[in-house]
């Protein structure tokens, strides 16, 4: 089983200029690795919804690479993303889509995810069309393996299979001393878009 802020840092040490959409469980441990422009909150509203939200930004910046960081709940919430993104015409070559599988509701309390024994992201996500699809359990392998799945052409699918862990809500005025989760969403938005309009 891996630890989440153990694969985090291993996304870090690969990422130059990437977009990275963070959401729930992922937003306030990304954020103590990483303060780059180019970092993005997808919480505080539409819960479920970053990656399409990374979709859009992907097609739109067809030049950037945009970095998904996922949760299993939230991607639950919005499997037919899934299927809009293999669905066409020219799927993001530039998409990279992590889900980072500890089977609960992190941030709301650690309810179960409903699924049964032989639930499988995998299948899923090779169901839905994707041809890069990933899974991981052992740090050293994904250690090794990440490099070359990081530059190979998307859209790809990473399923990272973490321990339970206890983080809090990643609300926007929850105190948090990181600077994408001291501005509301619209802020965040248009500081991303500056960003992107500036490179």
């Amino acid at each position: 089983m891996l630890i989440k802020e153990e694969c985090l840092q291993l996304i870090a040490s690969q990422r130059t200029d990437e977009i990275v959409i963070a959401t729930m469980g992922m937003s306030v441990p990304w954020a103590k690795i990483s303060t780059h422009p180019l970092d993005y909150a997808s919480v505080g509203s539409a819960m479920g919804h970053a990656a399409d939200f990374a979709l859009g930004i992907a097609l739109a910046k067809p030049d950037k690479k945009v970095v998904v960081l996922n949760g299993d709940g939230s991607m639950l919430m919005c499997l037919g993303t899934l299927a809009t993104i293999t669905s066409l015409a020219k799927p993001p070559a530039n998409y990279l889509l992590f889900v980072c599988d500890n089977g609960t509701y992190e941030v709301t309390g650690n309810q179960p995810v409903p699924r049964n024994a032989d639930f499988s992201w995998v299948t899923i996500a090779k169901g839905t069309g994707f041809e890069q699809v990933y899974e991981f359990d052992d740090i050293d392998i994904l250690e090794t393996d990440l490099p070359k799945i990081w530059n190979e052409p998307g859209p790809v699918f990473v399923n990272l299979r973490i321990a339970q862990a206890h983080e809090p809500p990643p609300d926007r005025w929850g105190g948090f001393p990181y600077p994408y989760l001291q501005e509301s969403l619209a802020t965040s938005t248009h500081k991303l878009r500056k960003a992107l309009e500036e490179q």
